[in-house]
């Protein structure tokens, strides 16, 4: 039994394969085949020739703290296509929210379905809850980190540029969860991360120490976007950070992601953003809505990155 909490609950080549495998999903989503890919039997079937679900009767069940758009639905999209089933439970749904114990609610729950996804604001609070848990527990996003994040965006790199070892990353501005798990992923998977960060607004030093020579902060969003093959950002002031946005917009001025930004990138290079965005403020609508922008693509592997991630927990 396996929990995803962490890029690093993967090895580098289990992470590799599931960004394939979420690939591969999508290819056969867009050539209008059925989602779901199992054994075709004798003849290979027609365009629009259904198979075998690959995981029915199985049955997630999502428990949110936090709002959310992309996560709610590629989670429940992915079992529906995977022939399975998902329950949406948010704060006023479960007992969590009246003082149950987070361990007593893992417990009921992994005596019911058959993987868990939770987003919420404690890392430490998913810990406890998946070390009570009879069955796997996805880090939907937490405080700390937001792995199933960076499954899409590392697919997404494969499918438009091969794969990311040993080219260069560039993350502009907050030091936040997703930058965190960028850190991460550098060192899993090889490459270089630049971290453009104001001062007080740095990644976790513990992700940092961990990353060794793959990840480092640069003194200037220019330093960090030379010769980069990958540009990503996220919006300056964080779900329950609301109130620090004037202070925030003060703090990261000068940490835009703009054309001109862009320019000191390698040939070809990529930019991302997890999304919700705000143009004008962490990133300008030329960029995020012009050729090197990938975002769309990027929100829509949420979904078959996610469904490669259940299969490979519970397949």
């Amino acid at each position: 039994m396996r929990h995803f909490l962490s890029e690093l609950d993967l090895s580098a080549d289990e992470f590799r394969r599931i960004i394939a495998r979420g690939a591969e999903f999508r290819r056969e989503h867009e050539s209008g085949r059925d989602d779901t890919i199992a054994e075709r039997g004798p003849t290979e079937r027609g365009p629009t020739e259904r198979g075998p679900a690959l995981l029915p009767r199985r049955t997630l069940g999502m428990i949110f703290e936090k709002s959310s758009t992309r996560t709610r639905v590629s989670f429940e999209t992915a079992m529906t296509q995977l022939g399975g089933h998902a329950i949406y439970l948010s704060p006023n749904d479960t007992q969590i929210g009246r003082g149950e114990p987070i361990e007593d609610t893992a417990r009921v729950l992994s005596e019911m379905v058959d993987v868990i996804s939770v987003r919420t604001f404690s890392h430490a609070s998913l810990e406890r809850f998946a070390a009570a848990s009879r069955v796997p527990v996805i880090n939907a996003l937490t405080d700390l980190l937001h792995p199933c994040q960076l499954l899409a965006d590392m697919q997404t790199f494969l499918e438009r540029a091969g794969d990311i070892a040993g080219r260069r990353v560039a993350w502009i501005g907050d030091g936040n969860n997703m930058c965190n798990s960028y850190i991460n992923t550098a060192s899993l998977l090889g490459f270089e991360l630049r971290i453009a960060c104001p001062d007080g607004h740095e990644p976790d030093a513990a992700a940092l120490a961990r990353a060794g020579g793959s990840a480092r902060r640069v003194a200037s969003p220019e330093e960090a976007c030379r010769g980069a093959d990958l540009v990503v950002t996220d919006v300056w002031a964080s779900m329950g950070q609301e109130s620090e946005q004037a202070a925030r917009e003060k703090a990261f001025a000068g940490y835009r992601v703009d054309g001109r930004l862009m320019q000191e990138t390698a040939e070809g290079a990529l930019f991302m953003h997890c999304l919700p965005a705000h143009r004008g403020e962490e990133v300008d609508a030329d960029v995020i809505d012009g050729p090197l922008s990938v975002v769309w693509q990027e929100a829509g592997n949420r979904l078959h990155a996610q469904k490669a991630l259940i299969e490979f927990l519970i397949g």
